[in-house]
């Protein structure tokens, strides 16, 4: 390494201002600052020194992922095999079970999976070269997390070209217009995903965009899904409560049945377990709470992550929902509130969305009332708007924007209370 640091120290001159190959200045300064720590930093005055940088601290954010992006790969083949298994029970009909056919599953889902990483990378960092030979800096390092979000928080058989003009839209839109990394006011990824949810809907939501394959199997079966192969996601058939038909794990209900009867129907075909494991539909990288975990255990390790704005996410969860709970005017309100925790993205949004460190609360009391609400209000949209059954991405985005109000009250209130010492001194 040390070798290869001289090269590139040598190359120094022909890069910097009045060099031969000076316009490329940004690709070069964004490639060495990768391998190395740049040369721009504090070297006398009260700073503090620290061999790891903006990129160092995103690539790390990027190792908390791989668990969930690992087990998301499995988990897209499983359901995609699960789903071949109604239309070819005697050859796929053993792929029902989690460990048989493991190769072929991670296989699949790698296949399927990789393009969408790739295509997220591809035009975010373009777009960040583009910006950064217009505006004569380097790469900025804030994409290499986006990018990976991106694709984690996707349904595996999002079309490419979804995934690339939602990029598109969230880099320039939501991030390059404010000035770039550390100006933007909203999560990238989430800005990302709310532009595919509404712009195109039917391939963000639904019972046919959760098992990779869906659209081959109808069109194998007359134009219908089979019997009991339904690819509604646990948090589709919770909203399905408060209709007129019922549904859990593609089976019709009786409108009259008892709130009792939904949930034990309920908690029958999404086991909690299961759900915690992460075997249930759902975004790529979003369904397993125990891979989420141990990214989190990682980025608190290392202080990448505040804990408390993990901590009082998961708090204001729960007490959200213990008060829906009270309220029970619906299956859907009397679902146990930790089931809340376990299911959709309420899991990954705490752990990897909420944190960020750009669009949280600055001040530690901040961080804590902007977790507690922000984990709230995802469930208060869940449960009393089940047009949209996945709130965290609504909640957590207005959060961001409610950031720097709660951080001016915390400040605010810290200024009173010094005030009224001060008169009492």
């Amino acid at each position: 390494m040390k070798a290869l640091k001289k090269v590139i120290q040598n190359l120094d001159p022909k890069f910097e201002k009045g060099g031969k190959w000076e316009k490329m200045y940004p690709l070069y300064e964004t490639l060495s600052t990768f391998l190395f720590t740049p040369k721009h930093v504090t070297e006398q005055g009260s700073h503090i020194r620290d061999g790891v940088d903006l990129k160092r601290t995103m690539f790390m954010v990027v190792i908390a992922m791989v668990p969930a992006l690992l087990f998301g790969i499995y988990n897209t083949g499983h359901w995609h095999y699960e789903l071949q298994s109604y239309l070819n029970p005697e050859q796929y009909g053993a792929y029902s079970d989690y460990l048989t056919g493991f190769g072929d599953k991670v296989l699949y889902g790698v296949l399927q999976v990789l393009p969408i990483i790739i295509v997220s990378y591809g035009v975010g960092l373009a777009i960040e070269f583009v910006f950064g030979f217009v505006r004569g800096h380097g790469l900025h390092e804030g994409f290499l997390v986006s990018g990976m979000l991106i694709p984690l928080i996707m349904p595996a058989d999002v079309p490419l070209w979804m995934v690339g003009v939602a990029t598109a839209f969230a880099v320039v839109i939501g991030k390059e217009v404010f000035g770039g990394t550390g100006m933007n006011i909203v999560n990238i990824a989430l800005t990302a995903r709310a532009f595919l949810f509404f712009a195109y809907p039917t391939a963000m939501s639904g019972d046919k965009v959760w098992k990779s394959g869906t659209s081959d199997v109808i069109a194998q079966n007359g134009g219908v899904l089979p019997d009991g192969a339904s690819g509604a996601t646990a948090l589709g058939d919770m909203a399905s409560f408060v209709g007129d038909s019922p549904m859990v794990a593609g089976e019709a209900l009786s409108a009259s049945m008892s709130s009792a009867d939904l949930l034990q129907k309920f908690e029958g075909a999404y086991d909690p377990l299961h759900a915690i494991i992460g075997m249930i539909p759902g975004s790529v990288g979003e369904t397993s709470v125990i891979a989420i975990l141990l990214g989190a255990g990682l980025l608190l390790y290392t202080g990448v992550a505040s804990w408390r704005i993990i901590l009082s996410f998961f708090a204001g969860g729960f007490a959200f929902a213990l008060l829906m709970n009270l309220i029970g005017a619906n299956a859907y309100m009397d679902m146990p509130a930790y089931y809340h925790l376990i299911i959709g993205g309420f899991a990954f949004g705490a752990v990897f969305m909420a944190t960020d460190p750009v669009t949280a609360s600055q001040t530690q009391y901040g961080k804590l009332w902007y977790g507690f609400l922000g984990g709230g209000l995802a469930i208060l949209i869940r449960v009393l708007n089940p047009a949209y059954p996945e709130g965290v991405m609504l909640a957590i985005l207005f959060m961001n924007i409610m950031a720097p109000l709660i951080d001016h009250y915390v400040v605010q209130a810290n200024i009173t209370r010094r005030k009224k010492r001060f008169k009492t001194a």
